[in-house]
């Protein structure tokens, strides 16, 4: 029963971080970049399949208008809106990395490491896929959104069709930061933490 509790208290704590590292954020337009990756990636690796609970947990505090958002908004708007894909893969991806992580994390060694690292990459490419598709369809009905991504890639000296443009702004853009920075700041708290709980008692699920 401690192990039940220990993991209901780490699915909401995790929650409460993916809501605070939403507000890590700086704004690259109508798509923020943030912090939440790192609460994902996390939430699978302590909790395993689990974790998709802990994004559940956190949805449903946007849905109830807890400000748990980037930019400290709420309400269940944000989980129908431009960005709406993304939210809806947070449970998907956590759970895809707690699957890696269960059947491939033993000892720590840092064999094990890479190959959760890569496993990261793997289970984002939901969350990447239908943020973009969601974003696409609201893009395609809004100059403004479909601007933004256009002035994005001249930005970067790059001409690009409208459908690549957006893939660009909103895929292309965050990779390097989510998987060099974000997972790799998870997978080591994760192992930290790992290390902490196993002194006192609690093998991961």
């Amino acid at each position: 029963m401690v192990n039940k509790y220990v993991r209901v208290t780490l699915a909401c704590a995790l929650a409460v971080l993916t809501a605070i590292s939403a507000q890590i954020s700086f704004k690259l337009g109508p798509v923020p970049y943030t912090m939440q990756n790192f609460a994902v990636i996390l939430s699978g690796l302590l909790l395993g399949k689990f974790g998709a609970v802990a994004q559940l947990i956190y949805l449903g505090m946007i849905a109830l208008g807890i400000p748990a958002g980037a930019g400290f908004r709420g309400g269940i708007g944000e989980l129908f809106g431009y960005t709406a894909g993304y939210f809806w893969m947070f449970p998907v991806s956590a759970f895809l990395m707690g699957l890696i992580r269960e059947k491939a994390y033993r000892r720590g060694s840092l064999k094990e490491l890479i190959t959760l690292w890569i496993g990261s990459v793997v289970a984002v490419i939901p969350l990447y896929l239908v943020g973009f598709a969601v974003f696409y369809e609201f893009a395609s009905g809004s100059s403004g959104l479909m601007g933004w991504c256009e002035s994005a890639t001249r930005f970067f000296g790059i001409n690009l069709s409208p459908f690549w443009a957006v893939f660009f702004a909103t895929v292309l853009i965050f990779v390097p930061q989510d998987v060099f920075m974000d997972h790799v700041i998870a997978i080591v708290v994760f192992k930290y933490l790992h290390e902490l709980l196993k002194q006192r008692g609690y093998d991961l699920p």
